[in-house]
């Protein structure tokens, strides 16, 4: 069996481990390493190919999974097969996509409810953990093909705006991909560390990352001091990017020539050839001005100068963004002493000079744009690794803390290598009517199951007025002291009642305990995340049955005898799937109940806006 060797007190690793860094991109994907030679990060490619893999997942006709460039070609031919943007959908919830639900070309369930994104390919069901862990399962398989060495562990980035749920699903995909994931970065502090900024622990630094990439764009103002990082401010638009350049030049030509956005309609394949073209078009005018080609027996060109005018618009969105970063994180734009640029869409040179302008210096962009994220991960994990002694890392963590929730899975609060002190909070509510109270359990451990970890204590919170499931707000947070002591409160923000408790710090555990907990959850990563999906799928059936059962019952007249039938049989057939072990079954029979009684609930909520407005009469008094 593999050891893997913990310093209980940092929680560093021993020298000999191979760690990569991993950029998980909405795009594009990479993975890097530190090189052992020239100790330069450098971002791992096989010969002549592009060190970028697609973050593109293409499901065959049996189900199997296909990723990168592979995939990327089936966007077009089978597009509800073809799942991009996943990390778009990161502890999401379906409420949160709803706005953008025509940007996805495959299926993402909506049922209008608070619980996490799904989307589904013929009768499967997949969670962006499952997507985003193909994708970091394929980075696995090809780092370890070039370095020829197994790779167990990584450092993987996030954008800095990503919350705790994003962070941990992110985490989770790590899990499932069989990586070990020591630390979770946020993407601008990665580039900064790409260049050399916040190594030194004398220099007291702020600085802005622009990150423009194919579909989105976000600004960071960091505070560096002693080699801490310090998110200040945080702003963007995560439906802006390079690929709207393309479309804009795509739109110029349609307006140019005589090609109808009808005929394109009729041939896909068409689109797809065009839009190519036209990011051929951006890359040749970073560096000549004029582009010219011949596309389906037309005539196409365009000139620098036209370009440039044709994304000003755009441009001036993420300048706009840089303001408002600016004055959210306190500061003042000369405040501001180094500016990096990330992203593939920043080698455009109207890009370059607007940044350079708004900010009054010259930019970074010395390192490949669409690498630097990574290369920065790559100097973290080497941190990590315990090679790099200038670099103070700071105490973290060495195991995950958390709550039990539902069905017995364990939800994460502050995840291992999380540096101390450190503090994080999350809102639940109650599962029943009139629950006056709720138990929390403390646990530690690397397992979904609470059955699983180790258990360090819990209490009662007891005194919530009674409210209809769902309604009350319990905080609860975790705080982890600089001398390692974990306190838990718990508070019901609606009638303010609240209880806490503190637990010691190490919790008595040997380093050879902590190492066999760490072993366990990679081992068991694919049965436990697979065993977590149907729990969270039983308890969603089980709140969707009911739900129904109590409106039925407060509505009778509401119902045609047919839809008493098929309600109760949609639900009789759930019933049964919640006795089996097939999540995919559960939430088959979930979304035929949903489509069931949509009618009848949309009645009901017009019959109740009309009870609402009868009566009403406008007052004309004066």
């Amino acid at each position: 069996m593999a050891k893997i060797g913990i310093n209980i007190a940092t929680g560093s690793l021993q020298q000999s481990e191979m760690i990569v860094g991993i950029d998980l991109g909405t795009t594009h994907s990479l993975v890097a390493i530190l090189h052992p030679d020239g100790k330069k990060p450098v971002a791992l490619k096989e010969h002549d190919a592009s060190s970028l893999v697609p973050s593109i997942v293409y499901f065959d006709p049996q189900g199997m999974p296909v990723v990168g460039e592979a995939a990327k070609q089936m966007m077009e031919l089978q597009p509800e097969r073809t799942i991009f943007s996943a990390k778009r959908l990161m502890g999401k919830s379906y409420k949160d996509v709803q706005d953008h639900a025509d940007f996805f070309s495959y299926k993402v369930i909506d049922d209008d409810t608070e619980s996490l994104v799904k989307v589904q390919v013929d009768d499967r069901f997949y969670s962006p953990v499952e997507l985003s862990s193909y994708i970091l399962k394929e980075l696995k398989t090809r780092a370890e093909h070039i370095l020829k060495t197994p790779v167990t562990k990584a450092v993987i980035t996030v954008p800095a705006y990503f919350n705790d749920t994003q962070r941990q699903a992110t985490r989770d995909a790590g899990k499932l991909a069989g990586l070990d994931v020591l630390r979770i970065v946020n993407e601008p502090t990665a580039a900064s560390l790409a260049y050399g900024i916040g190594l030194d622990q004398e220099v007291e630094k702020t600085i802005a990352v622009y990150d423009l990439g194919g579909g989105t764009f976000d600004i960071s103002i960091l505070r560096i001091h002693q080699g801490v990082f310090d998110v200040l401010s945080t702003h963007g638009n995560t439906y802006l990017g390079g690929d709207d350049f393309d479309r804009a030049i795509m739109n110029y030509w349609l307006e140019q020539g005589g090609i109808s956005r009808e005929e394109l309609k009729q041939h896909p394949n068409l689109v797809q050839s065009l839009r190519l073209l036209a990011e051929k078009a951006k890359k040749t005018l970073s560096s000549e001005d004029v582009f010219e080609t011949e596309w389906n027996g037309d005539s196409l060109r365009i000139t620098k100068a036209t370009f440039e005018g044709l994304v000003k618009g755009l441009i001036d969105q993420t300048l706009e963004s840089c303001r408002m970063a600016v004055k959210d994180a306190g500061v003042q734009v000369g405040d501001i002493d180094e500016v990096v640029m990330v992203g593939g869409s920043t080698r455009v040179p109207a890009v370059k000079q607007a940044v350079s302008a708004f900010f009054g210096k010259s930019v970074h962009d010395e390192v490949n744009p669409d690498e630097v994220v990574a290369l920065g991960a790559a100097i973290q994990a080497d941190i990590l690794a315990g090679n790099n002694k200038d670099t103070l890392l700071l105490d973290i963590t060495p195991l995950s803390l958390g709550i039990e929730t539902m069905g017995g899975l364990m939800d994460v609060l502050i995840p291992r290598n999380s540096k101390v002190p450190t503090k994080a909070g999350r809102q639940y509510t109650t599962q029943k009517d009139g629950q006056s109270g709720i138990r929390i359990s403390v646990f530690q451990g690397e397992r979904d199951m609470v059955k699983d970890n180790r258990k360090l204590g819990e209490f009662n919170l007891t005194g919530i007025p009674a409210m209809p499931a769902g309604l009350p707000k319990v905080d609860i947070q975790f705080l982890i002291n600089a001398d390692g002591i974990l306190s838990v409160s718990a508070k019901e923000l609606r009638s303010g009642v609240s209880q806490s408790i503190e637990i010691q710090p190490q919790y008595g555990l040997t380093d050879s305990q902590v190492e066999q907990m760490l072993m366990d959850s990679i081992q068991h990563a694919k049965t436990d995340i697979a065993l977590r999906a149907l729990v969270e799928a039983r308890t969603e059936g089980e709140q969707i049955l009911e739900m129904t059962e109590r409106f039925i019952a407060k509505n009778p007249t509401l119902l045609s005898g047919d839809e008493l039938k098929l309600t109760a049989d949609a639900m009789q057939a759930l019933q049964l799937a919640l006795t089996m072990e097939d999540k995919n079954l559960i939430q088959n029979k979930v979304e035929a109940l949903n489509e069931v009684t949509r009618p009848f609930a949309e009645r009901a909520m017009d019959q109740a806006v009309g009870q609402a407005l009868k009566g009403k009469t406008l007052d004309h008094s004066v």
